[in-house]
């Protein structure tokens, strides 16, 4: 069950990715849609995990430079 769970999850991440970069070229407007929700929900992920690391205070310095 986890098995098909993750690769649900990669067949998302996998299939935004391409809308992104179709929607780069020029693509419809449904990929347009979809590339915006997927750097959106990038964004978010992003920003949580620096909310998180922030938050932790573990200071092991070891950040993207």
């Amino acid at each position: 069950m986890i098995m098909l769970a993750l690769t649900g999850v990669l067949v998302l991440a996998v299939g935004g990715c391409v809308c992104v970069v179709w929607a780069a070229r020029g693509g419809p407007r449904w990929v347009r849609g979809a590339a915006a929700v997927t750097l959106a929900l990038g964004s978010a992920v992003r920003s949580s995990n620096r909310r998180r690391s922030v938050g932790s205070g573990d200071g092991g310095g070891g950040g993207d430079d």
